[in-house]
């Protein structure tokens, strides 16, 4: 993929394959469950899953030179990221619900809204799907729920959406993502526990980048971390979540647990978190870990992994891989580029309204 400097973190900038790094990505491709995703992809859904990480991207750089040119304060991005939200989306079904947090705005496209309703949100434009009035967005519409400041508190709202399946004898799931340090809130608790008593069609995505906010993870945590799943006597499971692959065949797996009656099931995602909490706090947050902390995540930058895997074994038969990949990231920056001018062209048309102000607010 293409490098941008002025956005991209750092370590990013000058990046190479390692070989003992693809080596490893390349061998886990064999692995029964991984091969399992990789057949019922096949060629077009591996293509639909590199064109969802150049979107992932490509919207946090736009959201990132908005902030770096004063068209917005701040921005929640997913730099580093991106194969946790795009691998999990596309191992869902139709009819399912994603509850994502702020930092897996990809999810939201990944399912089928609109690019576009992101940067409106952004930009508090009037024809947004919040008309202006929150950050917050989604469509049900769409199975989308809309986040939560309070990360963790969609644990149980999806838990409920995942009662409703049951009860209606539906085949469908609900997935939401927490972070690592969210695991520690009463509603994470309390929605397991609700969906374990009741083995409902309930994914809980366990985002471990390392950080919470702007607290670096205790190690001790990382054994209770794997043996959250075990307290609530609910299947866990654990993947890479650098490899889109891996996080794509672990939640393909828990759908289908979930719809053969066993969930939930609570997946445990490795990864990084590059920028800060939000791009105020940048250099605070990178201060947290260290120069070797940063190279060594870059290392499996999941763009770039899946990049280098895609031409060079996937496709090494093909002449013109390399024409290929950058056609298919061409075209997706170039629709990314068009929804983002479209949406600044709305916050000049279509401002807020005062009087919509109160509209869908009960008390």
């Amino acid at each position: 993929m293409k490098i941008y400097p002025a956005y991209d973190p750092p370590e990013y900038r000058d990046w190479q394959p390692d070989p003992q790094i693809m080596s490893e990505y390349a061998a886990r491709m064999e692995e029964p469950e991984i091969a399992a995703s990789l057949k019922t992809l096949g060629d077009s859904g591996l293509e639909e899953l590199y064109r969802g990480l150049i979107r992932a991207r490509i919207h946090d750089i736009t959201l990132k030179r908005w902030v770096r040119t004063g068209v917005i304060t701040k921005a929640w991005l997913g730099t580093g990221e991106e194969a946790v939200t795009v691998g999990a989306c596309h191992a869902l079904g139709e009819g399912d619900v994603v509850g994502p947090m702020i930092r897996n705005a990809a999810a939201t496209f990944e399912r089928g809204l609109p690019m576009e309703e992101s940067f409106r949100s952004y930009l508090a434009t009037g024809d947004g799907l919040t008309k202006g009035r929150d950050l917050h967005f989604g469509d049900l519409r769409h199975g989308v729920v809309a986040p939560i400041s309070h990360v963790g508190d969609l644990v149980p709202v999806c838990a409920g959406f995942a009662l409703t399946f049951q009860l209606r004898q539906e085949q469908r799931v609900a997935i939401t993502w927490v972070g690592d340090g969210s695991t520690r809130t009463g509603a994470v608790h309390e929605g397991l526990s609700l969906a374990s008593s009741r083995r409902l069609p309930l994914i809980v995505m366990v985002q471990d980048n390392a950080v919470a906010l702007g607290t670096r993870r205790d190690p001790r945590l990382d054994d209770s971390l794997r043996g959250m799943a075990a307290s609530y006597g609910v299947t866990g499971l654990e993947c890479d979540g650098n490899h889109i692959l891996d996080a794509h065949s672990c939640v393909r797996q828990a759908r289908e647990i979930c719809l053969a009656g066993e969930g939930p099931v609570v997946i445990l995602a490795r990864t990084f978190r590059f920028g800060g909490h939000a791009t105020h706090d940048e250099a605070e947050a990178r201060a947290i870990f260290s120069d070797s902390d940063f190279h060594q995540w870059a290392l499996k930058e999941p763009i770039g992994c899946y990049e280098t895997w895609l031409k060079t074994v996937h496709m090494s038969q093909v002449t013109n891989a390399d024409e290929q990949l950058a056609e298919w990231e061409s075209e997706e920056t170039s629709k990314v580029e068009v929804l983002a001018e479209n949406a600044v062209a709305s916050r000049e048309h279509y401002p807020p309204d005062p009087d919509q102000m109160l509209g869908d607010v009960f008390a």
